[in-house]
């Protein structure tokens, strides 16, 4: 299940090329992650088993720039779910075309927030994952 979020480019995102700056990209696709698992509750069934997903790997392809006033449209799904990490994918699209802007995979593995060791997603935190899951 896709979730999305509109971000307006801004003075302050640009480098001084005049667009968005590389690295703005990877806050872009943060802020609608925390969105996204902001919408599903996700944070707080975390919280209740007092785990955390931890970003291990994300892979970027930057497809055109970013200028100011772009309203950038950015959807996030959970794409799979392995035995301890799961597979985010986002899209950048640049609003009222079908322009992509960026598109990433991210991957996260579950941690023991007093472990700070990666566990086996089970239980619970799966079954509300495997609800997210793009289908």
């Amino acid at each position: 299940m896709a979730d999305s979020i509109e971000i307006k480019v801004r003075g302050y995102h640009l480098d001084i090329y005049g667009h968005v700056n590389n690295a703005r990209y990877l806050e872009f696709l943060e802020e609608a992650r925390w969105s996204f698992f902001e919408h599903h509750n996700t944070l707080e069934v975390f919280a209740e088993f007092k785990l955390a997903f931890v970003l291990v790997n994300i892979n970027i392809n930057y497809r055109r720039p970013g200028f100011p006033d772009d309203v950038l449209h950015i959807t996030t799904q959970v794409e799979s779910i392995g035995n301890k990490s799961c597979k985010v994918s986002q899209k950048i699209i640049l609003q009222g075309t079908d322009e992509i802007v960026a598109d990433a995979i991210i991957t996260f593995a579950l941690m023991d927030m007093k472990t700070n060791k990666a566990v086996v997603i089970e239980g619970d935190v799966r079954e509300k994952l495997s609800n997210m899951v793009a289908r």
